[in-house]
């Protein structure tokens, strides 16, 4: 069924983040973020039930503030962004959980490896900017564990336990505008 009050919005990249942690040692969190991302979403930000999103990461942007585990994560121990440039979702399921809030299900894939995965979402509002532009925000959070994507590297610890953690967090808070 289409949503006839669906408009397209375009992500304002100025305004959002795409951030997300891991478990290092054991015993502390590493936290990232990509810098550049796209999406394509045709939506009634009221209700997002019958939204069509896809979303696209340049793997390229992971920015951890570590040079060195930056080159490292881009490497074929991880991500292979010589080969597999792009991290993408697409929607294909919203359900309305609450007052402005989701469960959104889509299609991750991050190298060669598509799965299902569920994201909790929220409408934080809408508004005009200065310049009369219609504006909505978002939020995002969701867990994938990286081993289900074939990021496999690791460390055993002398004390016991591994470097990385299996499950990254992921949290993205997202402004976009009327196209």
């Amino acid at each position: 069924m289409t949503n006839t009050t669906a408009k397209k919005w375009a992500v304002d990249t100025a305004h959002s983040s795409v951030d997300f942690s891991v478990k290092h040692m054991m015993i502390s969190k590493v936290k990232g973020s990509f810098h550049e991302f796209s999406a394509d979403i045709s939506a009634d930000p009221q209700d997002l039930t019958g939204a069509d999103i896809s979303f696209s990461i340049k793997v390229n942007s992971i920015d951890t503030r570590s040079q060195d585990r930056d080159n490292h994560l881009r490497s074929a121990d991880f991500f292979e962004v010589e080969t597999y440039p792009e991290i993408t979702f697409r929607s294909t399921d919203i359900k309305k959980t609450g007052e402005d809030e989701y469960e959104m299900t889509g299609d991750v894939t991050i190298k060669d490896v598509t799965r299902q995965e569920t994201f909790k979402v929220e409408y934080e509002g809408s508004g005009q900017d200065p310049w009369g532009n219609q504006k909505v925000g978002f939020t995002a959070d969701g867990k994938l564990n990286r081993k289900n994507y074939g990021l496999t590297w690791n460390q055993a610890l002398e004390t016991g336990g591994v470097l990385v953690g299996e499950d990254i967090k992921i949290n993205l808070q997202i402004q976009a505008q009327e196209a």
